[in-house]
């Protein structure tokens, strides 16, 4: 499982948004994380980057090589490069099948299943060249509700495909301790990306979290993006201290 759940998507479709049956690797692109957390090169710029629930994504191979700092983080990382390379391709292709007839997506930006396919290859692709190098550097396994990093490690904290749209999987305990930890370890802000389920619904622990005491030392914002793929996901929950 990674992360748990980094872009744990099924491959059954079904109206009410896709099935959660088995985990399979997805990862997503550099220009795809900005669009979705609106990110720019002030945000990315001169800060330490966390980059929670991270799998195949390609965000911090090409982070790094365009000078940026960031570290991604995901249970997969415990595999070896040769073990999650056996599993993209496939796992892809099972998805890009299982997406036909799904009603709960917008298709503005990826025009169609296939193109959404090519931008997901040319994410694991990037991946598994970086990763051999960068694996237990740039690359650190385990998952959360605990992350094995310092207080105020990092200036931004991104959660991407994990919290809030698995709200059927994890609890609300998980998730409080999660938002507990991440912003331990993140001095400036999280951002958590989508804040809607896989049903296109959205979470109803968003609004607990901002009535719960243990979390009352946070200030929590929906922030709208021009991005839209799940329907409902044009913004992203930004968390800062107070």
């Amino acid at each position: 499982m990674s992360s748990p759940g980094s872009d744990m998507e099924s491959s059954v479709p079904r109206a009410q948004g896709l099935v959660l049956d088995r985990v399979v690797l997805l990862g997503r692109t550099m220009d795809e994380y900005r669009r979705s957390f609106g990110l720019n090169d002030g945000d990315l710029r001169g800060r330490h980057i966390l980059d929670v629930a991270a799998g195949v994504s390609s965000f911090c191979a090409e982070a790094h090589s365009s000078g940026y700092s960031v570290t991604a983080f995901d249970r997969i990382y415990q595999l070896l490069p040769g073990e999650i390379a056996a599993r993209c391709g496939h796992d892809l292709d099972e998805v890009v099948r299982g997406m036909a007839g799904l009603t709960t997506y917008r298709w503005a930006f990826y025009q169609s299943p296939e193109k959404m396919r090519q931008f997901r290859e040319r994410a694991y692709r990037a991946f598994l060249e970086d990763y051999p190098g960068g694996r237990g550097k740039r690359y650190v396994a385990g998952e959360l509700p605990a992350l094995p990093f310092e207080p105020d490690q990092f200036g931004l904290s991104l959660v991407s495909y994990l919290l809030f749209v698995y709200e059927d999987q994890f609890s609300y305990d998980f998730h409080r301790d999660s938002l507990l930890e991440l912003t331990r370890v993140t001095r400036d802000e999280v951002r958590i990306y989508p804040t809607v389920t896989f049903a296109a619904r959205r979470s109803s622990y968003l609004d607990r979290i901002r009535t719960d005491p243990q979390l009352g030392h946070l200030e929590f914002r929906e922030v709208p993006t021009d991005f839209e793929f799940l329907a409902g996901s044009n913004s992203y929950l930004s968390i800062r201290r107070r």
